[in-house]
């Protein structure tokens, strides 16, 4: 297979994850933006400030919080995507990820100890993503 089937087999795989995460984000992004206050946007207003100046200095620190979470969701999404790419090629065509590996490893070639290494990797790698998230979920007050 040549380097630019691989491409497009990336290429594709990517659009499908993109497709899968638009909505889940796009309902946060949406609740968060029907949060914020009109009364605060129309002070801005009044103040004098610009669309672009109410932006950048009211709506995107007020929707942090979901632009953190959605971030970090979607960032733990991608790192143990495994299914589509099982799914859809198998881990072949040059479209391996350290969960595929992981699966061929530990399952298919019988090598337990890089298997376990695979998965453990993976794990330290989700677990400051899923700690921030729980730190921005505390400091809004989730629980």
């Amino acid at each position: 297979m040549d380097k630019y089937e691989s491409a497009w087999n990336n290429m594709f795989l990517i659009v499908i994850l993109i497709w899968m995460q638009t909505g889940f984000a796009m309902v946060l992004f949406s609740a968060a933006l029907k949060g914020i206050p009109n009364e605060l946007l129309e002070a801005a207003r009044v103040d004098g400030a610009t669309e672009v100046t109410i932006f950048f200095k009211i709506i995107i620190p007020y929707i942090s919080g979901t632009i953190l979470t959605v971030s970090t969701t979607i960032i733990v999404f991608t790192l143990k995507i495994f299914d589509i790419i099982m799914v859809m090629t198998g881990g072949q065509y040059e479209t391996d990820v350290v969960a595929t590996q992981f699966y061929r490893q530990f399952f298919m070639y019988r090598n337990f100890g890089y298997g376990s290494t695979l998965a453990i990797v993976l794990l330290i790698t989700v677990i400051p993503v899923i700690i921030i998230n729980l730190k921005q979920f505390r400091r809004q007050g989730g629980f």
